[in-house]
């Protein structure tokens, strides 16, 4: 006669499902959504509902005027040539100080976040000193295009470089060595095994860069000459607007590029999610 073994039943849990270690609960997630408000959303309205004052003719007006038209594109033209510019150096920079050893490394480690310390009007200032009409190395740049480019990519060094560091040390050099003993030339290697991996973290880099630049003031106040057509980005198109009493012309302005900004930031970040599933499919 074979005996019948009923497995046991683990015991009826009693009230409700307790929460792990850092799960949040309501009041935290109230918390948070209420520091959002009042830092981000509340202003966004504000700015927002000030361009629409005049209702959308007034808007569209303020917007497509021949100077707002101008300081937009010359800022939108510089911004992407500076993001380029951070996708290809930043990250020959992060590769530089993850695979490679050589003296005063922390230095220039810590040298990289120094954008992000330093008052942009300093750097503004210390930029016009090196390339202005006094220049110690006979390069004069101020009031050109060339500056602006100088300057924004001084100010978003950071991005790319912070961005693609973590996801260098995290890629197993293993697979690396693997490809390279089956006959895969450096270029293969790069293209085909290291560059995926880093994508979703160069585009989001790059996004970033792009972002900060299309707003920035402090450190174009000074070497850009801020010449209508020319050399005028948005921010001091917004600061002129303010200066002569159009504040509605400011905020649409403002708008516009926070609609750019936004635009920008959920492509990238949707091709950077494509990237990374067909990375993990592969």
């Amino acid at each position: 006669m074979t005996a019948t073994v009923t497995p046991l039943k683990p015991p009826a849990s009693s009230g409700p499902p307790k929460r792990g270690w850092g799960s949040v609960g309501p009041l935290s997630i109230g918390i948070a959504g209420l520091w959002l408000s009042i830092i981000v959303l509340l202003p966004l309205a504000a700015i927002t509902s000030e361009a629409f004052d005049d209702g959308w003719s007034g808007f569209w007006a303020a917007v497509s005027d021949d100077g707002a038209v101008d300081a937009l594109k010359v800022t939108v033209l510089v911004s992407l040539v500076v993001a380029l510019i951070n996708v290809v150096m930043g990250t020959i920079v992060a590769w530089v100080l993850v695979r490679d050893e050589f003296p005063g490394k922390r230095i220039v480690n810590s040298l990289i976040d120094l954008p992000f310390a330093l008052p942009t009007i300093v750097a503004s200032l210390v930029l016009l000193s090196l390339y202005g009409p006094s220049s110690p190395i006979d390069i004069e740049l101020n009031a050109t295009r060339p500056a602006l480019v100088i300057a924004l990519t001084f100010v978003t060094l950071p991005f790319v470089v912070r961005q693609v560091q973590p996801v260098l040390i995290e890629i197993d050099k293993e697979v690396e060595e693997a490809a390279a003993s089956l006959g895969a030339g450096n270029w293969t290697i790069w293209w085909r095994i290291i560059f995926p991996s880093l994508a979703p973290a160069v585009l989001s880099g790059a996004g970033l860069a792009f972002t900060r630049a299309i707003g920035e003031f402090g450190s174009v106040v000074l070497i850009g000459g801020n010449i209508p057509g020319d050399t005028q980005v948005a921010s001091q198109y917004i600061q002129q607007q303010l200066e002569i009493d159009s504040p509605v012309d400011a905020a649409a302005v403002s708008v516009a590029l926070l609609l750019i900004a936004f635009v920008v930031l959920l492509v990238l970040r949707v091709l950077g999610r494509w990237t990374s599933r067909r990375e993990e499919a592969n």
